[in-house]
């Protein structure tokens, strides 16, 4: 097993603050720098958390957010007003409270058929990215959560090695639950960024996160955390 940094908190607030605290650190290093910050995000009920979290802290000491640009680790393949888009939730809860450019937002066309939505984001990821000597966009952050059954992204257990080992940046998948329908980054695109904070929050995650860390692991992450050099965890299970 490669490096992983695995920080523990007692709450899903704690962790939010947390990590809101140190991703505000990072940005505020590539405004200094005067470089971009290059960042995708994901769903889920702690990613909500997170982003409220992070609209509190840079609205309460007059920050902006313009060094970042936003992507997306995976999108429902829904329209973007659709209470299950990920573009939605990040939209209400951080960039309005924040008003951040919409030139700074690349969301994932969830509402077109999937192969062309998966085709014009990774199109549009490479072209604003720095690329890596295989074609792979070099993101300084990639935020993950982790669900029951390990998975991260909307990279699931089960799937074909074939699928799994695909270079493509972003490609469909058929989820095990629903939307079935989604857009997810590759394996190949998280192992090329330069950061991956795996934030694992919640009830019912503590065995599947026990065996992501383990050197046999068979799940999504253990894949992830397997096929990089260092990877941080945040998570507020006491049994991991």
């Amino acid at each position: 097993m490669n490096h992983v940094e695995l920080t523990r908190f007692d709450s899903d607030s704690e962790l939010a603050h947390a990590v809101a605290a140190k991703w505000l650190e990072e940005i505020e290093t590539a405004g200094r720098s005067g470089t971009p910050h290059y960042a995708a995000l994901s769903g889920g009920r702690i990613a909500r958390m997170l982003f409220s979290t992070m609209a509190d802290k840079v609205r309460g000491v007059g920050r902006k957010l313009s060094p970042i640009q936003f992507f997306w680790a995976d999108e429902r393949c829904v329209p973007p007003t659709d209470p299950e888009s990920n573009f939605r939730t990040a939209k209400e809860l951080l960039f309005t409270p924040l008003q951040v450019p919409d030139a700074q937002i690349h969301r994932i066309q969830g509402e077109e058929p999937a192969t062309s939505a998966a085709t014009e984001a990774e199109a549009e990821i490479c072209r604003i990215a720095p690329l890596n000597c295989n074609g792979q966009p070099v993101l300084d952050l990639i935020l993950l959560g982790m669900g029951e059954d390990g998975h991260v992204a909307s990279l699931f257990p089960r799937e074909p090695e074939s699928v799994a080992a695909s270079n493509s940046v972003y490609r469909c998948v058929t989820a095990p639950k629903s939307p079935p329908q989604r857009i997810t980054l590759g394996y190949m695109a998280i192992a090329a960024a330069r950061q991956v904070w795996v934030l694992v929050s919640g009830p019912g995650k503590e065995a599947a996160l026990r065996e992501s860390l383990m050197a046999v692991g068979q799940t999504p992450l253990a894949s992830v955390l397997k096929s990089r050099s260092q990877t941080r965890v945040f998570t507020d299970s006491r049994t991991a």
